[in-house]
C-alpha cells in the first residue's frame, strides 16, 4: 500500500511540475525538478521485494543523477556530457533489468517482432544521419548513447513477446516514451530549436520511467 501512495504522490506532483514549465514558470520548475525520481524510487523501495529490484533502484537512481547535472548544463558543455554518462549507465541498467525478467513465452509472432527490429533500425540510423553532421566532438559520445537506448528499446521489444501479460504492454511503452525524449532533447540541441522542448522531454521523460517502474512492478508482484 505504502508504495503505492508513493506513485501516486509521483503522478500528481509530476502534474504539478509540468504545470509549471507549460506556464513558463521555470524558476520554479528548476526547484522542483530533484524531487520527482526520489518519489519514483520511493515507491520502487517501498514495494515487495523481487529478484530485481535493485536493478531497477540503481538504473533510477543514475537517472535522477542526470536529471541533477543537466540542470547546470548552460554553465558548461561538461555537464551535459556528465549527464549523458549518467543516462547512459541508468540505460545499462534498464538492459540487464528487462533481460534479468523471467521468460513465461516464446516469440510467436516472429513477422511482428521482425518489424519491431526494424523500425529500432531505422530510428538509429535516422537519427544518426539526422544528427551526425551537427554533433562535432560529440559524435562518438552520442552515437554510443544511441547504440545504448537503441538496445534498451530492443530488450523492451523483446520481452513485451517473453513476459507474462503486464498492464497495455506498460514497459515497452515506456522505453519507446524515453526514447523520444532523448530524442526531442538532442533535436533541441543539436539540429534545431523546438518550442515547448522542456515541456515535451520532460512529459515524456516521466511517463517513461513511471511506465517502466509500473511494469516491472506488476510483472513482479507476488499473486
Amino acid at each position: 500500500m505504502k508504495n503505492k501512495v508513493a506513485l501516486y504522490i509521483y503522478i500528481r506532483y509530476s502534474i504539478f511540475y509540468l504545470a509549471m514549465i507549460a506556464l513558463n514558470q521555470e524558476e520554479i520548475a528548476v526547484y522542483l525538478k530533484p524531487f520527482l525520481l526520489p518519489l519514483l524510487l520511493s515507491g520502487v523501495y517501498l514495494s515487495d521485494k523481487f529478484k530485481t529490484k535493485s536493478l531497477l533502484l540503481t538504473a533510477l537512481t543514475f537517472s535522477w543523477i542526470g536529471d541533477i547535472v543537466l540542470l547546470f548544463a548552460n554553465k558548461g558543455e561538461i555537464y551535459f556530457i556528465i549527464g549523458l554518462v549518467a543516462f547512459l549507465i541508468s540505460h545499462v541498467f534498464y538492459i540487464v533489468l528487462f533481460s534479468k525478467q523471467t521468460i513465461s513465452n516464446s516469440i510467436s509472432n516472429k513477422i511482428s517482432f521482425g518489424a519491431g527490429i526494424g523500425l529500432i533500425l531505422l530510428y538509429f540510423f535516422g537519427m544518426i544521419n539526422t544528427l551526425g553532421p551537427k554533433l562535432g566532438p560529440l559524435t562518438v559520445p552520442v552515437i554510443v548513447y544511441a547504440i545504448v537506448i537503441s538496445s534498451m528499446l530492443y530488450f523492451a521489444l523483446k520481452g513485451s513477446y517473453q513476459w507474462k501479460s503486464i498492464p497495455y504492454q506498460s514497459v515497452l511503452i515506456g522505453a519507446i516514451l524515453f526514447i523520444a525524449s532523448d530524442s526531442v532533447l538532442a533535436f533541441n540541441k543539436f539540429y534545431q530549436p523546438i518550442p515547448h522542448a522542456s515541456f515535451f522531454i520532460m512529459i515524456t521523460y516521466l511517463a517513461a520511467q513511471y511506465g517502466i517502474v509500473w511494469g516491472i512492478l506488476n510483472l513482479n508482484q507476488k499473486k
